[in-house]
């Protein structure tokens, strides 16, 4: 696995952190906010591509146009997997990757509900490898929580935190572990944000390089852009 070299990471950490974006809306219904994200190229560390809680049944021509059209202005497209925290079957998931790899052409995979426990590891190792053999040049596991950090060296970047603003603005100092690892292998995922929360602020400073921060609320959160972009026009 090849990373930045650490005076490329030094200068990145002064930036404001990169957006990873979870649109989970048919471009059909919502094709400002997908033409937004388009614009917004330079500020996207990466979009997750979900037709159907992962790529469907068959291959929707909206999202392979998108995707086409992120992927021709830089932005890394990750297909979504859900992994039930490694109760979903490895042949199952390695199909999603492949049918959004030979459907939309994705260049990344954003692997959902992954364990956090070490004893899975051994288990993500193989995802890992085959997500890697699928064409995934970035990879994304998604615990929602610190995990155990062998994980750190199976995947690109780490969401350890996914949940509400209010658990997000109350959360704990993060483990030792990760002042090891540059902030960019880092994302924090925040939905029901109230306008003018700090969370890019929080994310900065708890050291995570990568965030999303939307408004959305209830079992859906996912169907709205980050304030960031909101505020871009």
């Amino acid at each position: 696995m090849t990373y930045e070299t650490h005076e490329t990471h030094e200068t990145q950490e002064k930036k404001d952190p990169m957006l990873l974006v979870p649109l989970y809306e048919h471009p059909a219904d919502r094709p400002e906010a997908w033409e937004r994200l388009i614009r917004s190229a330079g500020r996207l560390h990466s979009v997750v591509l979900n037709p159907d809680n992962g790529p469907g049944a068959a291959p929707d021509e909206r999202f392979a146009v998108v995707a086409e059209r992120l992927r021709e202005a830089g932005v890394p497209v990750l297909g979504y997997a859900d992994t039930d925290y490694g109760r979903r079957p490895h042949a199952a998931v390695v199909q999603d990757l492949l049918r959004h790899r030979d459907w939309y052409a994705t260049d990344g995979a954003f692997l959902d509900q992954a364990s956090a426990d070490p004893e899975l590891l051994p288990h993500y190792g193989r995802l890992a490898v085959a997500a890697r053999a699928a064409g995934a040049r970035t990879l994304v596991l998604n615990h929602g929580v610190h995990p155990h950090p062998g994980y750190a060296e199976l995947a690109d970047l780490l969401v350890t935190f996914e949940g509400p603003w209010d658990a997000y603005r109350d959360a704990t100092a993060v483990p030792p572990w990760t002042a090891d690892h540059p902030a960019q292998r880092f994302c924090h995922l925040v939905y029901a944000v109230p306008p003018g929360a700090p969370a890019a602020e929080l994310a900065e400073e708890r050291r995570a390089g990568v965030h999303c921060a939307v408004p959305g609320t209830g079992a859906h959160p996912w169907g709205t852009l980050p304030y960031a972009l909101e505020a871009a026009g």
